[in-house]
């Protein structure tokens, strides 16, 4: 199996919605209009309910409701907007894949880019890190796997038996086996949908944000945020967690392990570093992945 053979052609490439298109490309724009934005959503009566009625969950701590696009574009910010929405198509357009449990999946990769967004923001450097822009590869981070699944099914599935999809050691496996691991995959994906080289070098690095000699910061978040989900969805145990935690990269990145209580002993004067319980941080959004 190639890397290229599962991107080639067309007919391999999951559908995108029309107005996730069009957000992709907004990526590449210098000159995008959020009115014209907020028009192609609205034109989406099915989108634009599932938009508002995450604008108004308890994740973004409104001050009052979000009654329409455009309330949500200047309440949440178009990135967050952007996010939502690309979030909600990726989901759409992977819904279909075999061989996996893709509530569970999907559930990964939310965790996965709620608490990638809270680390950056929290422990991040505001001139280097932007919490809403790792949100975005935190759930764009895991679509190379389902790309894999749904075009190389057979390839796939004896691996499938040995090692979790969503387990740490997952990526070396796959670079064993093939030469390339699913975040090659997921990279390849971003390019052709006309991504931001940055976005699919970040996607590319979250394996080993350090592979290229310069730690690529937004792909370092995003580990640490898979490394966090991971815990919770496959319900490790405190030694399995410790033993699969990227310490190089948080120590590189100047994280405090008082972020999470697995790492430390709380000190009462460390106690606000810790990040909130994933089901709190993602309260709400979880209406992306219906």
């Amino acid at each position: 199996m190639e890397l290229k053979s599962l991107v080639d052609q067309p007919g391999k490439l999951p559908t995108v919605p029309k107005v996730v298109q069009q957000l992709i490309a907004s990526f590449n724009s210098e000159d995008v209009s959020s009115a014209d934005i907020a028009r192609q959503i609205a034109a989406d009566p099915a989108l634009s309910a599932k938009l508002l009625r995450l604008a108004n969950s308890a994740f973004f701590h409104v001050s009052r409701t979000v009654g329409t696009v455009d309330d949500a574009l200047r309440m949440l910010g178009f990135v967050m907007v952007r996010n939502l929405v690309l979030g909600n198509g990726m989901v759409a357009a992977f819904k279909n894949t075999k061989g996996m449990d893709l509530p569970q999946f999907w559930r990964y990769n939310l965790y996965t880019a709620v608490a990638a967004r809270w680390l950056a923001m929290h422990a991040g450097d505001h001139g280097q890190d932007n919490g809403d822009a790792v949100f975005t590869v935190g759930m764009m981070h895991g679509i190379g796997q389902l790309q894999l699944h749904v075009v190389a099914a057979a390839e796939v599935a004896p691996l499938d038996k040995q090692v979790n999809v969503l387990d740490a050691a997952r990526a070396d496996k796959e670079k064993e086996r093939w030469g390339f691991h699913y975040a090659d995959v997921s990279a390849e994906l971003a390019k052709i949908w006309n991504f931001p080289d940055a976005l699919a070098s970040a996607l590319r690095d979250i394996p080993d944000p350090m592979a290229t000699g310069k730690l690529d910061r937004a792909a370092a978040w995003v580990l640490l945020g898979a490394w966090i989900a991971r815990v919770e969805v496959l319900k490790l145990d405190d030694d399995a967690a410790r033993a699969c935690y990227p310490a190089q990269v948080a120590k590189k990145l100047g994280v405090d392990p008082a972020w999470t209580p697995l790492l430390v002993k709380h000190a009462a004067d460390k106690a606000d570093l810790a990040m909130p319980a994933l089901k709190e941080l993602s309260a709400g959004l979880d209406a992306m992945l219906e």
